[in-house]
């Protein structure tokens, strides 16, 4: 058998090339359309210039306001003209005649009656002027405030009338009288003295309303009395002058 040196030759349909004459012309097109790409000049752009803004202020003026109506002017008031008055000076009553005076005088003197001499009077001539009425302001006098009054001291209230002790007045220095048996004179006595102090204590006077019957024994009890001293005696905080009674009992000394 004899065997051919020929090469194989690949079997292709008619599908088949023509598949493959499209993929090579779709890589031919993209070939040519990168070189085109690659040889093409980018186009110059130009810049955009732009013109600055211009900004212009206008100052807004207020309309101007309407002016005031102008005040109407005062009719002027005419001054009123002096009136004239005339005074006429009526002469002067002539005074009363002056009525002679004698003196009556004892016979045995005679003496002549004494005549005063009459005043005449004198007639003013009348003078007629003219005067010019014209008002002045009244001037009011001003008042005088009226001295004030003198103060009057006012009238010492009347002492008031308690108790010795207690609720009443009490004895800052209470009395101490002294005396014996002699003055006694051989019994017990009794004797009551009504007593006035001021608001401040002190004794103001002091008196016997009822004696012990020996007056030297009631004098002996009102020295002890003036020298003693009673505490203020006040009501609602306010210092009174007082008046009370107060007893002794005077008894022997054994």
């Amino acid at each position: 058998m004899s065997i051919s040196s020929a090469p194989m030759m690949p079997n292709f349909t008619p599908m088949k090339k023509k598949v493959i004459a499209v993929i090579a012309a779709v890589i031919i097109g993209h070939t040519g359309v990168m070189w085109a790409l690659n040889h093409m000049k980018a186009p110059e752009l130009r810049p955009i210039e732009k013109e600055p803004l211009k900004v212009r202020f206008v100052k807004i003026q207020e309309p101007p306001k309407p002016a005031p109506p102008e005040p109407k002017a005062e009719p002027k008031k005419e001054k009123p003209k002096p009136k004239e008055v005339q005074i006429v000076e009526k002469p002067l009553p002539p005074p009363p005649k002056k009525v002679e005076k004698v003196q009556q005088v004892k016979k045995a003197e005679a003496p002549k009656p004494v005549v005063k001499p009459v005043d005449t009077p004198v007639q003013t001539p009348v003078v007629t002027t003219t005067v010019s009425e014209t008002k002045v302001p009244k001037v009011e006098p001003t008042p005088v405030a009226a001295p004030p009054a003198p103060e009057v001291p006012a009238a010492p209230a009347s002492p008031k009338t308690v108790s010795v002790g207690g609720s009443g007045v009490q004895w800052s220095r209470s009395p101490k009288p002294t005396y014996t048996n002699n003055d006694l004179q051989g019994q017990n006595r009794t004797v009551v003295i009504l007593i006035e102090a001021d608001e401040k204590g002190s004794i103001t006077s002091a008196r016997i309303t009822r004696s012990s019957g020996v007056s030297t024994l009631d004098e002996k009890i009102l020295r002890a009395v003036r020298s003693a001293k009673f505490k203020p005696y006040k009501e609602n905080g306010i210092a009174y002058a007082i008046k009370a009674e107060q007893p002794f009992d005077l008894t022997l000394n054994k």
